[in-house]
């Protein structure tokens, strides 16, 4: 199947063509002709499977189809939105929007914070058809009067279920009561959870359904490995495996912005070139690492989950938890940077005794077993010989630092006030909070 078959016009079919796409990905094949049609879309898909295409190239054709009348100042208005959960994500597609629209005259803009606002005002003094930008800087312009939501014709969000997990499910709401009720409105999530159940209820109107692969199963392009390692073992593991085997690009995952730090300082000491990007780190540090690493001017970057889902690295070869995520699903979407459309990848574990539960937790989700390889020289103690672990929480308090805390909130979710114990069951999720990444 061509992508000319799925109806898109020759522009299109061109962009896409000098992007190096060949035929269409299954998410791509299903969402198209559907988004094409004007209705509202449900799509469950993974990461990595090129959403990005089966929501933005059917948009840019029906933006082109039509023309909008100006708004009473006399500027053209914004046509379609996208919500990203992360500002790397938010550029990402903002970047693949503006290859796709490139033989037509639609014009994009990404839009988050950590830096400037100013720019992103005066971009929007012309004209922009097309805004992709986080919810929190989103809301700053609408406050500030520089963008007018009053005549989208079409709403994506993308990665509804991280922006959900991050606390935006207010903002996401404020946004959608700036904007006509009548519009077209496509919701992506790799999970659907009873909140995304609720919100596409809420959102969507008759909407056509689809899932191109199973929630929470892994691709099969992705080799998965398992080492079991002493905790203050693993560095020196990371070490030896990255030098003995040579590995140039390696996108490393650990649970907090200070182990993100140290770590990268430690393999720099090592002789490997490493930077962390976080929550912490300035828009402009973070963009310089991501760049340098895509470039493989860098050899490691270390990063904790804010980056997960909004790292989009061609052909990157090799994924490393340094330590387990303390959700799950998180692995799913950690080792899904590697094994994109359909080019194989390397992801690699350090399991320590404390995480093995964890482990567990990952083996049920992925159903799969995940066999504990030992490397010879780097034993681990006999269980017997490890200590306790520790309960979930147990000295976690006002830590503030893990997984899915990694945005910068501004202010604590009224849900988790006094001390209250998270909605979720799930172990040692930390609280979560307003506008993470804005």
């Amino acid at each position: 199947m061509s992508f000319a078959s799925l109806g898109l016009n020759a522009q299109l079919v061109q962009a896409i063509n000098e992007c190096g796409y060949t035929e269409p990905t299954p998410i791509q094949t299903q969402a198209i002709p559907l988004v094409l049609k004007g209705g509202d879309l449900l799509a469950g898909a993974q990461t990595g499977t090129g959403k990005t295409a089966g929501f933005g190239l059917p948009m840019l054709q029906r933006l082109s189809e039509t023309k909008a009348q100006p708004l009473a100042n006399g500027r053209a208005p914004v046509r379609a939105l996208v919500l990203t959960p992360t500002r790397e994500l938010a550029a990402q597609v903002e970047e693949n929007l503006r290859a796709y629209a490139k033989h037509s005259d639609l014009r994009t803009l990404a839009m988050f914070g950590g830096v400037s606002i100013n720019p992103q005002m005066k971009a929007l003094g012309r004209k922009v058809d097309i805004v992709v930008a986080t919810p929190g800087r989103l809301l700053d312009h609408v406050s500030q009067r520089s963008i007018d939501l009053s005549r989208i014709e079409m709403l994506v969000l993308d990665e509804a279920d991280r922006m959900l997990d991050m606390g935006f499910i207010r903002d996401i709401r404020r946004i959608i009561a700036k904007m006509p009720a009548k519009r077209q409105n496509l919701l992506f999530s790799a999970t659907f959870s009873n909140e995304i159940k609720q919100l596409a209820e809420d959102l969507l109107n008759e909407p056509e359904h689809i899932e191109v692969a199973t929630r929470n199963a892994t691709a099969d392009t992705i080799a998965q490995r398992f080492y079991g390692v002493d905790k203050n073992r693993k560095r020196a593991l990371l070490s030896y495996l990255i030098g003995h085997n040579n590995w140039q690009q390696v996108l490393v995952f650990t649970r907090t912005k200070h182990g993100a730090n140290r770590l990268a300082m430690q393999l720099d000491k090592d002789g490997l070139p490493a930077m962390a990007i976080h929550g912490d780190k300035s828009q402009g540090a973070r963009t310089r690492a991501l760049s340098q690493f895509k470039e493989g001017k860098l050899r490691v970057l270390v990063a904790t989950d804010i980056a997960a889902r909004g790292i989009d690295i061609s052909e990157l070869p090799h994924v490393v938890n340094y330590e387990l995520p303390h959700v799950a699903e998180d692995y799913v979407h950690r080792i899904g940077r590697t094994g994109r459309a359909g080019i194989k990848g390397e992801a690699l574990s350090l399991v320590c005794f404390e995480e093995k539960p964890l482990l567990k937790a990952i083996e049920k989700l992925i159903k799969q077993s995940a066999e504990l390889e030992i490397l010879p020289g780097y034993e681990p103690l006999p269980d017997s010989q490890q200590p306790p672990i520790e309960k979930p929480g147990a000295n976690n308090r006002g830590r503030g630092n893990g997984g899915r805390g990694n945005g910068g909130g501004r202010g604590q979710n009224p849900r988790n006030a006094n001390n209250k114990a998270p909605r979720s069951n799930r172990p040692n999720q930390p609280q979560r909070h307003g506008r993470h990444d804005d």
